[in-house]
């Protein structure tokens, strides 16, 4: 039976619209790939507003020791790719660590 997520590790940044694309491929091409090879799962969402794109990167995780072991030490530090200052409006501060209550993916 495969392992359940019981961690959601979520992080967020924002950039200028004319820089989205751009910064999606990069988030795709350099962030993503070392969060499939070692957590359960990921999720990227993009919002574009009228000046700015969000991304948002959820990645799940079995528990908090699996977490600590990709990141290297404390799960919540950000561990910025070698480019966001070039396309983040600012630089995120924080990441979100959340315990999975529900897990239902079914669609009706």
């Amino acid at each position: 039976m495969p392992t359940k997520p019981t961690i959601a590790r979520i992080w967020r940044g924002r950039t200028r619209r004319d820089l989205a694309d751009a910064y999606q491929a990069y988030l795709q091409a350099e962030g993503i790939p070392p969060l499939l090879k070692t957590a359960l799962g990921v999720q990227q969402l993009r919002e574009d507003r009228a000046e700015e794109t969000w991304f948002t990167t959820i990645s799940y995780w079995p528990d908090i020791e699996a977490m600590t072991a990709f990141t290297g030490g404390e799960p919540t530090e950000v561990h910025h790719l070698a480019r966001d200052a070039e396309f983040l409006i600012e630089l995120p501060e924080r990441i979100e660590i959340h315990r999975i209550l529900i897990d239902e993916r079914g669609l009706r």
